[in-house]
């Protein structure tokens, strides 16, 4: 019996390390299409040949997508089956294919799933954080202003945030949260997950800075950051808001605000917020 249907644009997720995590459905559907676009025909070549798949390869990545999803689009309707897969995981995500999949929708053409593994999913699950709400922010820009300036517009942020990030950029990354979101909020940095070296690095951004910096494996590999929302500061640490009260009868906001960040680890922009906030309720 079959398992693909002609037409149809299969959307396969592959393992993102361990190569037992992959499905028997996505092992049967990667053998019966009659191609695989490939982010890099080489990494999937390597996958297929351990699970005995001969299945052509062409290549579909940022850099050929558009003209790539014409032709695929044009054999799809010819009622050739083809498969999708990225280098690692489930395609799309912060990985080529969105064009295609959005070409193949406009021809009517069936996009089919074939879920799977995903490094954001399994960082997630095992980081110890809320999981009932999250986002899923990709990377971060490289450069250090844009970087900080979006991290600080997602201070305020109140679901767990995904990330991903390049080894080489995770210290500063990590510095770049800890400015912005505080050095006491908490957060994971899950390391190659499902490979030999797979770590979990769990604690405040300020612990996980310190490892960081100690550890210089920590800045290899394949790397998710997961970080816990912000809380309301109400809710958050009534000690620290009275320690802002007390400071704030002797000191200007700005000073105030930073005193009682320095003491507390909190965020000096949010305690800055707060102090406005209680001023108001007071005037």
């Amino acid at each position: 019996m079959s398992t693909t249907e002609p037409g149809c644009l299969y959307i396969v997720a592959t393992p993102i390390g361990n190569l037992e995590d992959i499905t028997r459905r996505a092992v049967a559907v990667l053998g019966e299409v009659n191609a695989i676009a490939a982010e890099d025909t080489r990494h999937s070549r390597s996958l297929l040949q351990h699970l005995g798949i001969n299945t052509p390869l062409f290549a579909l990545h940022e850099h050929n997508e558009t003209a790539a999803a014409e032709k695929v689009v044009a054999r799809l309707r010819s009622g050739e089956t083809v498969a999708l897969v990225s280098d690692a995981g489930t395609p799309l995500i912060s990985d080529p294919g969105f064009i295609l999949v959005r070409e193949a929708r406009r021809a009517g053409i069936p996009v089919i799933p074939v879920p799977g593994a995903s490094s954001i999913l399994a960082a997630l699950s095992c980081s110890g954080l809320p999981t009932d709400r999250f986002i899923f922010e990709g990377f971060l820009p490289a450069k250090a202003g844009a970087r900080l300036k979006r991290l600080n517009e997602l201070a305020g942020e109140q679901r767990t945030q995904v990330y991903f990030e390049a080894p080489h950029r995770i210290e500063a990354c990590l510095s770049d949260m800890h400015e912005a979101f505080g050095a006491a909020r908490q957060a994971v940095v899950a390391r190659e997950l499902t490979k030999t070296w797979e770590t979990f690095l769990t604690g405040t951004l300020a612990e996980l800075l310190e490892q960081v910096r100690a550890d210089a494996n920590q800045s290899r590999g394949e790397i998710v950051v997961v970080v816990a929302g912000h809380e309301k500061l109400a809710e958050m640490d009534a000690e620290a808001l009275h320690l802002l009260d007390v400071l704030l009868e002797e000191l200007p906001l700005k000073q105030a605000s930073a005193l009682a960040a320095k003491f507390t680890g909190l965020n000096k922009k949010q305690l800055y917020q707060a102090g406005l906030d209680r001023k108001k309720e007071t005037d």
